[in-house]
C-alpha cells in the first residue's frame, strides 16, 4: 500500500513540476496575479501564446490564449494576462504589431477616459501594418512608376552599347590612359633629376649674389671716379681736335697748303719721279757718277 501511496505522490509531483514548467518555459507567473482582458483581430498572423504585451516598448504581461470565435466569424479572441497593478484607461487600443522577423506582440496604446476598463472586458483591437505591409503598400506603386523608367534606362544603355563610337572611345581612353602612364613615367625621371638640378640652381643663385656684390662694388668705385673732370678734358680734347681739324683744312696754314695746293703737289710727284729716274740711272752707270783713282 505504501508502494502505491509512494508512486501516486511521486506523479502528482511529476505533474505539477511538468506544469510549472511549461508555464515557466511559456513566461507565465501562475504565482503571480494577473488581471485578463480581452481582444479580438481579424488577423493574427504571426502571434502565438506567450506573445509579449508591452506598454511603452515595457512588458506588463503576455498573450494567456488565442481561440477562433465561433459566434462572431472571422475574428480570433486573445487572451491578455497583465499585471494586477496595470489599469487600462477608456479609449486603451492593443494594437498588434509584426517585426522585420515576423514575430508578433501586443502593444497597448493607452487612452485618457476617466474611467478604466472593468477586469474581464474586452478592449478595442487593431491590426498594425507590419514590414511587407508598409513595402507592399508605400514602395510598390512607387517602384510601379519607376518601371517604365528603368526599361526606357535599359533601352538606351543597350543602344549605347552598340554603338560603335563608345568601342572607339574606348579604345581612345586606353591611348590616353598610356600616354598618361607614359607622361608619369617620365615625371617621375624628371623628378629623380630635380635635386641635381636644385644643387645647380642654387650654386647659380650664389654666383648671381657675388655678380651682383661685384656690381655694387663698381657701381661704388666708378661713383668715386673724378667723372666731371674726366668730361671736361674730354670736351677740351674734342675742341682742340675740331681746331686741327680747321687748320688742315685752311689755305693759310702750312698744312693746309701741302694738302690743298694741287701745284705743290705736282712739284713734290715730279721730283720723286726725277728722282727715281736719277737712281735708275745711278744703277745703271754707276761708274759715270762715281770714280775710283788707285795710287
Amino acid at each position: 500500500m505504501k508502494k502505491e501511496l509512494t508512486i501516486g505522490f511521486s506523479v502528482i509531483i511529476a505533474l505539477l513540476i511538468l506544469f510549472f514548467g511549461i508555464n515557466y518555459l511559456k513566461g507565465v507567473n501562475i504565482f503571480k496575479a494577473s488581471n485578463y482582458y480581452y481582444a479580438s483581430y481579424t488577423d493574427v498572423a504571426g502571434l502565438a501564446q506567450s506573445a509579449p504585451v508591452t506598454v511603452n516598448g515595457f512588458q506588463v504581461g503576455l498573450v494567456r490564449e488565442i481561440e477562433y470565435e465561433y459566434d462572431n466569424p472571422g475574428h480570433v479572441r486573445v487572451e491578455l494576462s497583465l499585471d494586477r497593478k496595470l489599469r487600462l484607461p477608456e479609449g486603451t487600443v492593443a494594437v498588434l504589431a509584426t517585426d522585420m522577423l515576423g514575430t508578433s506582440s501586443i502593444e497597448l496604446h493607452m487612452g485618457t477616459g476617466s474611467a478604466d476598463y472593468e477586469v474581464g472586458a474586452k478592449i478595442p483591437a487593431k491590426n498594425a501594418g507590419g514590414l511587407m505591409s508598409s513595402i507592399s503598400g508605400d514602395l510598390m506603386p512607387a517602384i510601379s512608376s519607376i518601371l517604365p523608367k528603368v526599361d526606357s534606362l535599359l533601352a538606351a544603355a543597350v543602344t549605347l552599347a552598340s554603338d560603335p563610337a563608345l568601342a572607339q572611345s574606348v579604345k581612345r581612353l586606353d591611348a590616353i590612359t598610356a600616354n598618361l602612364e607614359r607622361s608619369t613615367a617620365l615625371l617621375s625621371r624628371s623628378m629623380a633629376v630635380m635635386p641635381a638640378v636644385t644643387s645647380d640652381a642654387q650654386a647659380t643663385l650664389s654666383n648671381v649674389k657675388d655678380i651682383s656684390g661685384n656690381l655694387s662694388t663698381l657701381t661704388s668705385t666708378m661713383n668715386s671716379l673724378p667723372v666731371d673732370s674726366t668730361f671736361a678734358n674730354i670736351q677740351r680734347l674734342t675742341v682742340q681736335l675740331n681746331a686741327l681739324a680747321d687748320n688742315l683744312n685752311s689755305p693759310n696754314g702750312t698744312l693746309g697748303l701741302l694738302m690743298n695746293d694741287p701745284e705743290l703737289y705736282r712739284n713734290l710727284n715730279a721730283s720723286v719721279a726725277s728722282l727715281d729716274s736719277l737712281l735708275i740711272d745711278v744703277k745703271r752707270n754707276p761708274k759715270r757718277y762715281i770714280s775710283i783713282k788707285l795710287l
